[in-house]
């Protein structure tokens, strides 16, 4: 392992984020409005954030992915079946979770839009927390920081513990040099010009490495045992906490120590059932490319679909390598919860920031309005939570915010942003209860907005061409039609009816920004 290569490269990712960010007096001093009495009888929050994760968990009934760590908090808590993002791309979807805002609130819907510059204003979720009394920390991938969108260090006590997304440490991997997506994530000093263009001068990383490496060859690793560190140290404190700690696998690349590797049998993993477009689905609803094609050995400018059956198991299994690896960082930080005595008093939140196509519909990544990319895990656990429960109450990220501070009993977050959410306690004190029949998703493409609701049974995507008004449905019945094989907008006339008025009742979405080329 090149540890000197490492070390530097933490080094110039620190300056990097330094210029992204601001200086260090831009972190924030905390104010409580809250008297310190209060603060103390407030419960903590552990949030555990997760990027690219989709419900491939055991305890979603996942029979392929091995998580007992995750599994044992499912236990301990509630279960939101029917969980989605507000839109499948990394950054809005974070920046969703922390304003409490939709991206057609914002109008912050890709990359390099930042929070400050679209609500200067707003309090973000550990903001209010902070204000309640609560020392607010970072660590890991909390904010999206990379593709020219920067994090937001007024948001927590303290500056961030930032570590890596993109890193490799096996000779083959660091024998490449510096990738187009570790210089998109700002993994080492950049130039000063275009990061998009300067990426593209780069070589692509691998997709994958298995190296026998301890866990902490990682970040997550790393961040699993600095939150460690970080509980033990607040463990006496009188003030409550909030702790965010976001961990990177399973997303790309698939960079995960050999054992985890080792616990699935490549032969018995799930490949893809359907890999073409949903039958009448319109041609600009899919996504061919992107991401995906940033890594070796992807074959550049090839339809998914034509990829060979090694090259998807291979990805399939790293996949869930990166899912198990992950969960073992998980259980560290529950056993450190438990052992210092704060599991009692600690609500604790995960979070995948949005799902992730696999090969269904000849898709890779996210990015889409289908049920892979769009559906994520979302589990509560602590005071206030129903144990061992799930819920079929459809749930939106933006929804998290008001529903902590409720279970934290704080008054309703009212802004300045929009807050789109709903508290969703009553359903975590009995899963039964249901306070709004859908949530609502987004995704765009050139010139068309993406709008969507999912029921229980259906999702509805209403695509709205930005110039002539133009509007076409897609329409599919996730129960009788899992995999959204064929649109059935054309059959069930009255559905799309029923679940266009429902969109018709949303707020108006901002204005859709520029097309950018970010493949």
């Amino acid at each position: 392992m090149n540890l000197g290569r490492r070390t530097r490269r933490a080094v110039t990712s620190l300056l990097a984020f330094t210029m992204l960010t601001g200086a260090p007096q831009a972190f924030a001093k905390e104010a409580p409005a809250a008297s310190q009495a209060q603060a103390a009888a407030r419960p903590n929050i552990l949030f555990i954030l997760i990027d690219d994760l989709k419900p491939a968990i055991h305890g979603y009934s996942d029979p392929t992915a091995i998580t007992p760590n995750i599994d044992r908090l499912i236990a301990r808590g509630t279960r939101f079946d029917l969980a989605y993002a507000n839109q499948a791309v990394c950054a809005p979807s974070r920046l969703n979770l922390m304003s409490g805002a939709r991206s057609t609130s914002s109008g912050i819907y890709d990359f390099g839009m930042n929070l400050r510059d679209f609500m200067p204003n707003t309090v973000t979720l550990p903001q209010y927390f902070m204000k309640a009394g609560y020392r607010a920390e970072s660590m890991g991938k909390v904010f999206h920081i990379g593709h020219g969108t920067v994090g937001d260090p007024q948001s927590f006590s303290v500056p961030p513990h930032k570590d890596h997304v993109i890193e490799y440490v096996s000779p083959e991997a660091l024998a490449v040099g510096h990738t187009r997506e570790e210089a998109l994530f700002n993994e080492f000093e950049l130039p000063d010009e275009d990061v998009w263009e300067f990426s593209r001068t780069l070589p692509k990383g691998v997709a994958w490495e298995d190296p026998d490496v301890p866990d902490d060859a990682y970040a997550d690793g790393r961040t699993a045992q600095y939150a460690i560190g970080r509980l033990d140290a607040l463990k006496g404190s009188k003030q409550p906490f909030f702790l965010a700690v976001g961990f990177a696998r399973p997303h790309l690349p698939f960079s995960v120590p050999k054992k985890y590797w080792n616990m699935y049998d490549p032969a018995k993993l799930p490949m893809p059932q359907f890999e073409r477009m949903p039958e009448g689905a319109p041609d600009f609803a899919g996504k061919v490319g992107g991401e995906i094609n940033a890594y070796t050995p992807v074959p550049p400018e090839t339809p998914e679909a034509q990829y060979p059956d090694e090259l998807k198991r291979k990805l399939i299994h790293g996949y869930y390598a990166g899912v198990s690896y992950t969960d073992a960082q998980i259980g560290k930080v529950l056993d450190e919860l438990e052992r210092t005595g704060l599991a009692e008093n600690t609500i604790v939140v995960l979070w995948g920031d949005h799902g992730y196509h696999l090969g269904d519909h000849a898709i890779w990544t996210k990015h889409t309005n289908y049920e892979q990319a769009a559906h994520q895990p979302l589990i509560f656990a602590g005071p206030g939570v129903a144990k061992g429960a799930s819920t079929r109450q459809p749930a939106e990220t933006v929804d998290i915010y008001p529903t902590l501070a409720a279970l934290a009993g704080l008054p309703a977050p009212k802004g300045p942003q929009p807050m789109d959410g709903i508290s969703l306690k009553p359903v975590l004190e009995n899963g039964a209860t249901r306070l709004r029949g859908y949530a609502y998703h987004f995704y765009n493409r050139p010139h068309r907005w993406g709008q969507a609701i999912r029921t229980e049974q259906y999702r509805l995507v209403r695509w709205t061409h930005d110039q002539t008004g133009e509007r076409v449905f897609e329409l599919y019945d996730l129960v009788n039609d899992p995999g959204e094989t064929r649109n059935m907008a054309a059959d069930k006339p009255e559905v799309v009816k029923e679940l266009d008025a429902v969109l018709e009742r949303q707020p108006k979405p901002k204005p859709l920004p520029k097309p950018k080329d970010k493949a």
